[in-house]
Formats: C-alpha cells, sequence, structure tokens
C-alpha cells in the first residue's frame, strides 16, 4: 500500500487507537505496524477470527491473555548463557503461567471457537519450568533455603555464627563495664560487621576494630575483639551463600535459555490473539462488524473479462468521529467505476472521502468497519488519495504542483483493481484550465476501469458526469430551509456549493453577498435555484417513504394482533364445545348409574311403593333426556339406514343424538350393547337407529369422558349386610366398565353363603357382566368370583 496515502486517509490513527486496546508491549507492536494485506485467504482468515473474538467477548466480557508479559528480551539474553534476576525469573515463571491458562481456556472451549484454538494450540506448555522456579524462589525474588541442600546447610550456619555473635555482644552489652563506655544499648552493623557503640572517650577501654564515626564525633562504630573470628566466619559463609544463589540463577537461566525458541513463538503467538482481541473490543467501542471482501481475482470471468471490483458500503461512518459521524451508504462498481461527489462547503465531501478509503485500508487490516454487516468491499492491490490542507503541502511547492505532483504518482502505480480518491480536483489553478484537466484525468482512470471517487465544485464536471457514461454525480445534501448541510450523500443527484449560503452562515456581510449574486451569470443562478429545488424535492420524497414505511408497519402490526386475536378465539371455541361435550357425556354416565341402581331396586323389592320409586326415577330421567342440552348437536336430522343392525355397524341413540358403534346384540333381550367413545351401555334395540357412514359426519360424537377416578380391580364385600351387597356390586361394576377394567374380583367369603348367593345371582342378570366364576385356590377360593366384563 501507497504509504503517503496511509497517511493522508489516517490510517496511523486508526493504528495507534488500536494499540491502546492490546493487553502488552508485544501485541502493541503489532498493532502499530500492522497494514493492509492483499491476500484474499490471509485477511478473510483475520476478519474470521476477530468474528470469533467478538464472540467470545460476548459470552466473557472479562476475556483476556492475563498476566503475560513481553518476556523475549530476556529469553535471549538466557539463550546466550546470561544469568537473569530472581525478579526477570519471576516475570518468566508467571508469563509461563498465563500462557498455560490461556491455552487451557481456549481448549476447553475450541468446539465454538475453532480459529482462535488453532492459534493458541500452538503456545508451547513449559510447566517444569514454572515448576521450578516457584521452588527457588518467593514472590519477593528471594531465594528459598530449600532450593538446594547446601544453600539450606549455608543459610544455617550463618544463622547458628550470627546467633552466636550477637550472643557475645549481648554479654558485653549487660555487663557494668559496657553500662559504663557504650554510648547506647544496642548492636548494629558497619560494612557487614556487627558492632557496637562505645562512648569516644572509652575507645581505648576495649579491644575491637573501630568501622566508623559518628558524624558528631561522640561515638564510634567498634567491633570488639571476641567477635572478629565470628565476624570473619560469617563473611566467607556470605560469600558460599552467594555463590550458590549464583549457581541456582544460572541453572534456572539455563533451563529457560534452552526453550528459548518455544518461549519466544509462544509470546508471539499470544500476541496475536492479543491483536485480535483488542481489534475486537474496539470494533464493540465503534459498533463495527466484519465485511464481506470480494477476491477480485476468483469473481474474474475465465474467459479473459475484467476481474470485478465491486464496492458497497451501507450505513458507513468515519471511524474517527465517533457520535458526531453521519453514515452514509454508497454502492458503485457495477454500472458505473467513478463518482464525482459535490455539495456545499463544509458540507463533509472531504470525510466521505477519507471515509471510503479508511474504511477499505480497515478491512484489508483484518478489522472490522462501523458500517452495516452488508456492506461489501473488493480486494485493492492499492489505495491511493489526493487529500491535502495547508499543513500537510511542502512549502517549497504551490499547492497546484503538491496536487499535480500525487497524481502523477497515482497514475503511475494505479491499476484497474485500485481504489483513487481525489479531493478538490482540478482547483488552485484557472478554472477553465483545472476543469479540463480534471475531466481528462478522470476519463482515464474510467479506461482503466479504475474505481474513482473525486470531490469538486466545478458545474462542467457535474455535466460531464451526467452525460459520460461509467460516471455517476452524487451529492452531500443540505437543508433547503436553513441552507445548512446535512452531511447525507445521495447518488445521481449533483450538488449546489452554496458558497454564497455558507459565507452568509460563515458571518460575511450581507452586502457582499448581494454583491456577488448580481455578478453570477444567470445560467449559474438558475443552476443553483434548479439543484435546490430538486433538493427540496427529494427531502419530500424521503419524507413520503418514511410515512409510507411507518404506515405500512402498522399495518403489518395490526394484521399480526388481528390473526392473533383469531387464533385465540377459534382456540376458545374448541375449548367451549369440547368442555360442553364433556359435561354432556359425565351427565349420561350418571344417568346411566341411576337407571341401573332402580333396576337393581326393583329386582331387590318388588314392592308397589318401590316400583312407583323406580317409575319417579325414570320419568326424571326421561324428562333431562327430553332437555335442549341432551339435543342432537347439528341442525339436520342423521340419514337413516332400514337395514338390520349388526355388530360393528354405526347407530345414533335417539334420546342423546349421541353417535355409537354396535358391540354386541341380544336376539332373547331385544337389547343392544353399543360404545360412544370410551363408554359403554346396553339399550333396547327400539332405542337405537342405525345410520349410513355418510350421516355419522353431520352428527357430533361426544368421544371425550372426564377423567375416571381409580377402580381397584377388587371388591371386598365381606361384613355388608345383605341389603347392601346389590347397590354396593352394581356401582363398583359400572365404575369398572367406565375404567376399561375386564376382569375383576368379588370377595364375599363362605360363612352361610347368604352373601354369595346373592352376588352371583345379581352378576347372573348383571348387563355389564360377561361370565364369572368361583376363585381358584390362590384367587381365594369359593370365598371369591372372578367376573369377566
Amino acid at each position: 500500500m501507497d504509504d503517503k496515502s496511509l497517511e493522508m486517509l489516517e490510517f496511523p490513527r486508526i493504528r495507534e487507537i488500536l494499540a491502546g486496546y492490546t493487553s502488552f508491549s508485544a501485541s502493541r507492536e503489532m498493532a502499530m505496524t500492522l497494514k493492509p494485506l492483499h491476500d484474499y485467504e490471509q485477511i478473510s482468515r483475520l476478519l474470521r477470527q476477530t468474528a470469533e473474538a467478538r464472540r467470545l467477548l460476548t459470552m466473557d466480557r472479562g476475556f483476556s491473555i492475563g498476566s503475560a508479559l513481553d518476556i523475549r528480551e530476556k529469553v535471549r539474553l538466557a539463550a546466550l548463557e546470561g544469568i537473569l534476576e530472581p525478579l526477570s525469573l519471576l516475570e518468566v515463571q508467571q508469563t509461563l503461567a498465563a500462557l498455560h491458562e490461556l491455552r487451557r481456556y481456549l481448549k476447553s472451549i475450541s468446539g465454538d471457537f475453532p480459529l482462535l484454538w488453532n492459534i493458541a494450540e500452538g503456545i508451547v506448555e513449559l510447566q517444569q519450568i514454572e515448576k521450578d522456579i516457584a521452588g527457588c524462589l518467593d514472590p519477593a525474588g528471594e531465594v528459598l533455603d530449600t532450593a538446594s541442600p547446601a544453600l539450606a546447610n549455608v543459610r544455617q550456619q550463618l544463622r547458628d555464627t550470627r546467633g552466636q555473635i550477637l550472643e557475645r555482644l549481648e554479654t558485653i552489652i549487660k555487663s557494668p563495664r559496657g553500662q559504663r563506655i557504650l554510648q547506647e544499648d544496642v548492636i548494629t552493623e558497619r560494612e557487614g560487621r556487627y558492632v557496637i557503640l562505645v562512648k569516644i572517650e572509652h575507645r581505648h577501654d576495649i579491644k575491637g576494630i573501630v568501622h566508623d564515626i559518628s558524624n558528631t564525633n561522640a561515638t564510634v562504630f567498634m567491633e570488639p575483639t571476641v567477635a572478629v573470628g565470628l565476624g570473619n566466619a560469617i563473611r566467607e559463609l556470605v560469600i558460599e551463600e552467594r555463590r550458590e544463589v549464583e549457581r541456582i540463577l544460572r541453572l534456572l537461566s539455563a533451563e529457560v535459555g534452552a526453550h528459548s525458541d518455544d518461549i519466544i513463538r509462544s509470546i508471539e503467538l499470544t500476541a496475536e490473539l492479543d491483536l485480535i482481541l483488542a481489534k475486537a473490543r474496539y470494533a464493540r467501542r465503534i459498533n463495527a462488524v466484519e465485511p464481506v471482501i470480494i477476491d477480485s481475482a476468483a469473481s474474474g470471468g475465465g474467459d479473459g473479462r475484467k476481474k470485478s471490483c465491486f464496492v458497497k458500503l451501507v450505513g458507513a461512518r468515519h471511524p474517527l468521529l465517533g457520535d458526531k459521524a453521519v453514515p452514509f451508504s454508497l454502492e458503485f462498481g457495477h454500472d458505473f467505476s467513478v463518482i464525482v461527489i459535490t455539495g456545499p462547503n463544509t458540507g463533509g465531501k472531504t470525510v466521505t472521502l477519507k471515509t471510503i478509503g479508511l474504511l477499505s485500508l480497515m478491512a484489508q487490516a483484518g478489522m472490522p468497519i462501523p458500517a452495516a454487516g452488508e456492506s461489501q468491499l473488493p480486494l485493492f492491490d492499492g489505495i491511493f488519495a489526493d487529500i491535502g490542507d495547508e499543513q500537510s503541502i511542502e512549502q517549497t511547492l504551490s499547492t497546484f504542483s503538491w496536487h499535480m505532483g500525487n497524481i502523477v504518482r497515482i497514475i503511475g502505480r494505479a491499476t484497474g483493481e485500485s481504489l483513487v480518491l481525489l479531493d478538490e480536483l482540478g482547483t488552485s489553478t484557472d478554472p477553465t484550465e483545472g476543469s479540463a484537466l480534471a475531466r481528462a484525468i478522470l476519463r482515464h482512470f474510467l479506461s482503466r476501469g479504475t474505481l474513482t471517487v473525486a470531490t469538486t465544485h466545478y458545474s462542467d464536471l457535474k455535466a460531464f458526469a451526467h452525460t459520460t457514461p461509467g460516471l455517476e454525480n452524487a451529492s452531500l445534501e443540505f437543508d433547503p430551509a436553513t441552507l445548512a448541510p446535512t452531511y447525507h450523500l445521495t447518488v445521481g443527484m449533483p450538488g449546489g456549493s452554496n458558497a454564497m449560503a455558507t459565507a452568509a452562515r460563515l458571518g460575511l456581510p450581507p452586502e457582499i453577498i448581494k454583491d456577488a449574486r448580481s455578478m453570477l451569470s444567470e445560467g449559474s443562478q438558475e443552476l443553483e435555484a434548479l439543484l435546490a429545488n430538486l433538493m427540496a424535492e427529494k427531502q419530500k420524497i424521503t419524507s413520503l417513504e418514511r410515512n409510507l414505511t411507518v404506515e405500512r408497519e402498522d399495518l403489518a402490526r395490526r394484521n399480526a394482533e388481528l390473526g392473533d386475536e383469531l387464533k385465540r378465539l377459534k382456540t376458545e371455541e374448541r375449548k367451549a364445545k369440547q368442555e360442553a361435550r364433556d359435561t354432556i357425556v359425565q351427565e349420561a354416565a350418571e344417568l346411566h348409574k341411576e337407571i341401573r341402581s332402580a333396576a337393581a331396586e326393583l329386582r331387590k323389592k318388588k314392592s308397589a311403593a318401590t316400583v312407583e320409586q323406580a317409575r319417579h326415577t325414570l320419568n326424571r330421567v326421561r324428562e333431562q333426556l327430553d332437555t335442549e342440552v341432551w339435543q342432537p348437536l347439528t341442525a339436520e336430522t342423521p340419514e337413516e339406514d332400514t337395514s338390520t343392525i349388526k355388530i360393528g355397524d354405526t347407530v345414533r341413540i335417539k334420546e342423546a343424538g349421541l353417535s355409537a358403534t354396535v358391540l354386541s346384540i341380544s336376539e332373547e333381550s331385544q337389547e343392544v350393547e353399543v360404545q360412544a367413545g370410551r363408554t359403554k351401555m346396553r339399550l333396547s334395540l327400539n332405542s337405537v337407529v342405525k345410520t349410513t357412514p355418510a350421516s355419522t359426519d353431520k352428527t357430533i360424537a361426544l368421544t371425550k369422558i372426564p377423567p375416571a377416578r381409580r377402580v381397584p380391580l377388587e371388591l371386598n364385600l365381606r361384613g355388608k349386610r345383605a341389603d347392601e351387597v346389590e347397590p354396593a356390586l352394581d356401582a363398583y361394576l359400572n365404575d369398572a366398565v367406565q375404567s376399561s377394567i375386564t376382569e375383576a374380583r368379588i370377595i364375599h367369603g363362605i360363612a352361610t353363603g347368604t352373601v354369595r348367593s346373592i352376588v352371583r345371582e345379581f352378576l347372573a342378570s348383571h348387563p355389564l357382566v360377561k361370565s364369572f366364576r368361583p376363585g381358584e385356590r390362590d384367587e381365594g377360593g369359593d370365598g371369591a368370583t372372578i367376573v369377566r366384563l
């Protein structure tokens, strides 16, 4: 990439900001030297890695490389047989531990983040070095006694010898003579020797070596002769200790140096991971996403056609402007490859130009860009810019010469796969000649297929872009009411410079503005007025589109609400129908039980009162069956079939309007057993009518019955009175059938045989009983009866 263009587009500033998001110096160096690439696979991989890092930071916001440090120089020193200081060794241990933890964590989530794991997998775990350093050094960098037996022995001798010296000096201090000749009752050190503080006038009263004299000349620091020998021994032990510590540090340093290549490589991989995380953090800060990168080489035709370069930016924002950036959308490269941007002064033309170039550079450096996710950028082989201000122009050149020098450089290097950005093309010279040069330059880039964006104020360049195939006008809008720039980009329409309005807004006196307007040609005034009218009309259309979008969204929301309400009503309707059917079936079962109970009473005691009571019960049941609830659920009467009823036929129960299936027919009793849903009933043949299959669809079959209570598989009648047996047995048989029990045991005992006789006589005539037999030996023998239902 062109370094001069990188400076003009402020890419170094992006690198500085990115470096601020790194965690240590190794990745910071990588950020500061980051450059756009021209390898599709490499750029795509970098963008995918950043996308993974953004997902990881969403899942684990606090994730980082840990406490890793850039220890490469220290490791290189160790590789050259240098001895590392204890604190440097601790940094090595801390970094190796951080790398170990980083690798372990990314391995645990490698299934979800494979690209990050591909990098972390190369980190070498050197746990033995970690353990060796931790075993020899404490957190403050002191070599531990346990680092070696020799060191432990030397230090023990030092402690013993120091104890002996202190004991002898304490004896002198506490003696009467010591109280007389000493300035203070303390023991201190001078030049590594233990001394006591003797008054200067008593310095000859004790034998020893003077090591120092106080500033006031009132005290001498003296090592008594009794301590000199032990002091010499300490000096020798200290030297021995230092040598042993140096030996331990040399061994640890050599161990680090032996693995220098692995450690340095691991640091570089960690820096690569940290740079990816820095990109992700920066992307989160500026709300950036990874764009789609188009491989122009792969998209070119195999028949020799030109490779495609297509730019699509949606909601693009300048990354250095923060919240002040106004997003814009732009597409070019298909129908036209050169855009001429016009518009008001201070309207944002240069910012738009820089944004296009800077986002392209960021994308090819593997960085997310502040734009919408559907943005697409081609793979440029070069991005060239001619964007300058007074601070960037060399003093020895005129403005025109400086711009022309840049353009000459760009023409010499740009290809059909390059991006060229030209600000204020053709200015700083005679307008007529400058305009002609500008048109010729644009035509040159058009002929080469180079994607080009240029800004200008020349009206004839607007006309040139309008009439030349491959060129397109674009404008930055202004508010027709306030004549202030809005910074919104519109493609396909030229914009007015509004120099007069801008000058007035900046404070130029009105009389000067008026005088200037009078000097404009009539055509220029008409063109500016036309552009202002077009801008006003465009804003009206934009407002209408916005209102239509709001109304369309409102209609869609209302339709969704109506759909939900319709679903709710249908659900409630189905629920109400089902509840009504369940209630009817439940009532049918209760009425059936009442009929059975009345029949049992008649069998048990055929007195006049009982018969009358049974008649009243049957009349009440018939009255209930005649109510509206028990009428057929459809207005049409099912088509009847006059043929003979057979097992398996579909019949309609006249009084209930229910559809049922015939299970069995008794010619003797003229009764039929039918099943409606899960409920079985025995009815007279006159109470049912055979229906044709087609007519059954017209009658709603109520198949759902309420959940039955749990019914045991046996009934114990022992201890009951004779008049209690039949009602209890009848109720049990009804409940058992509704619970789909096919076989039950009736326990009645033997005793006098009265209950047994009542049970078996009742079972013999009960319509729900298929057969019965005495129990087997293991079933209770003759004290129980097994009944099949």
